[in-house]
């Protein structure tokens, strides 16, 4: 008969009450994370503010979910069976963003959602193969792939702050009166004047009173200036959440200010269920859904190497098998939430950390924080009250969140050897060009062939591909899992 020293720390039970605390620890620290990326892609969508509320309260709920299934497992085939916190990759945020900037509302949103989950599927087919696709994503390339996202996601950071280069908040407006000069001339047109060509719009030339104001970058400073401090100064659990820490100070400071209000909050109700297809039937787009499946490949092979490296921290060696669980997860994860109007699911590395960091092991501490997620996302008020949260105190948050994205990559970049092995810089040199091209010149792609427009206007996608062709090239394929492992424990702001 088993005693409890013989019970592995990755099973024990901990009492209740330790449970529940370390739960909400790991909830802490994972939170602003979870919430970043709905609020980014509903505002790209230009959905409403109630829908975008319950984007956020479907991300927390399938986070719930999904985080169970991988850490409590099912079966043996389903789940890593590991102390995992599960939450949306922002390596999907980059084509999302892209998708609801060429269709934006309802049908922008079914179309996201239908890519979802048919990249899930796909990524729950590829899981056992997976061990084969390895060796085309050493940290060479996963590393030049994290760098161009959070390069890339600089960019929704800045906005948030300054305000969206086009819209309400745009650098410059039309001039009234040139807009109504247009007006009279339309009418004149119609009674035989002189006719307006088709097409003819005025082009904004009047500053905006409200882009860049300088109350709004004071408070992303403020924001800013509270992280750095508390990363700087906060031991522990404080330390892991100042970003979260961060925004609060910025709320506060914006309450006060009379910046920011709760009436939406005050509105919206105690309890709700999630329902799926909030928003009608998914749209299947191919070219979308092959978009979506390369960001999952990068995805699970980023759960690879954090599959590794927590089996290390934890003690328990992970086979090959458990590998594919894990793996099927991120498939079954993204699937549900395609399914519940959310996003692509992975693993969170800061969790990794915050077990290598605290020590404790067990997994039933993750599904206590599963637990706890599913619970905030049916509380709509949870949703409501993140989505107040003005830009401009994102802002200042974003820049850390978005810039420690592309410094992970440039920390896996530092495990590759680019002195003995030159090539390597070509590598990283043309890949990160390849990235940029969307970014610095977004209508290259003007005169292409319109189909393939969600592809090539990604730079994440285009970086990816140009990262797996030259490493090919250049050295080859082949898979080394120490470098995972070691990729993976850099990878612990990601």
């Amino acid at each position: 008969m088993s005693d409890a020293s013989s019970i592995h720390p990755v099973d024990d039970r901990l009492p209740t009450g330790r449970l529940a605390t370390l739960g909400i620890q790991h909830v802490l620290v994972m939170y602003g994370g979870a919430v970043a990326v709905p609020l980014i892609v509903g505002r790209a969508l230009q959905l409403s503010p109630q829908d975008v509320a319950f984007l956020i309260s479907a991300d927390l709920f399938v986070c719930g979910i999904v985080t169970i299934i991988q850490s409590l497992g099912f079966g043996r085939h389903v789940g890593i069976r590991l102390p995992v916190m599960m939450g949306v990759t922002f390596a999907s945020v980059g084509p999302m963003v892209s998708m609801a900037n060429a269709v934006p509302g309802i049908e922008g949103a079914r179309m996201i959602f239908g890519a979802i989950i048919g990249a899930g599927f796909i990524a729950l087919l590829l899981a056992p193969v997976m061990g084969r696709l390895l060796r085309f994503f050493p940290p060479i390339v996963t590393g030049t792939i994290i760098l161009v996202i959070g390069v890339s996601l600089m960019r929704v950071g800045i906005n948030w702050i300054f305000g969206n280069p086009f819209g309400p908040t745009a650098p410059k407006l039309v001039d009234p009166a040139h807009s109504e000069w247009l007006a009279q001339m339309k009418t004149l047109a119609e009674t035989g004047g002189p006719a307006v060509p088709d097409g003819l719009a005025l082009a904004p030339s009047v500053p905006n009173p409200i882009y860049a104001e300088p109350g709004h970058i004071a408070l992303s400073a403020l924001v800013l200036v509270s992280i750095l401090l508390i990363a700087r100064f906060g031991r522990g659990l404080i330390s892991n959440i100042a970003v979260l820490c961060g925004v609060i100070i910025g709320c506060l400071a914006a309450s006060i200010l009379g910046m920011m209000h709760f009436d939406r909050v005050s509105d919206a109700g105690w309890f709700a269920v999630v329902t799926p297809l909030h928003f009608g039937m998914p749209i299947f787009d191919p070219v979308l859904i092959a978009t979506m499946t390369l960001v999952m490949i990068v995805v699970m092979i980023e759960s690879t190497g954090m599959f590794l490296a927590l089996g290390e921290i934890t003690g328990r060696q992970v086979s090959q098998q458990q590998l594919t669980a894990g793996l099927r997860v991120d498939g079954i994860g993204t699937m549900i939430g395609g399914l519940f109007n959310t996003f692509p699911y992975t693993s969170f590395s800061q969790n990794v950390g915050l077990v290598g960091v605290t020590g404790v092991k067990s997994r039933h501490v993750c599904v206590a924080g599963g637990v706890i997620m599913i619970v905030l996302g049916l509380i709509p008020k949870m949703g409501a009250l993140v989505e107040a949260v003005p830009t401009f105190v994102l802002g200042g948050a974003g820049l850390v969140m978005f810039g420690m994205v592309a410094a992970t990559g440039v920390r896996i970049l530092s495990t590759v050897d680019f002195k003995s092995s030159r090539n390597n810089l070509f590598i990283v040199a043309v890949s990160v060009g390849f990235g940029l091209i969307p970014l610095l010149a977004p209508n290259y792609l003007m005169w292409m062939p319109h189909a393939i427009h969600p592809i090539i206007e990604s730079g994440i996608v285009l970086a990816s591909i140009a990262a797996v062709v030259l490493n090919a090239f250049f050295n080859g394929v082949r898979f080394e899992q120490a470098s995972a492992i070691d990729a993976a424990r850099l990878a612990d702001s990601h």
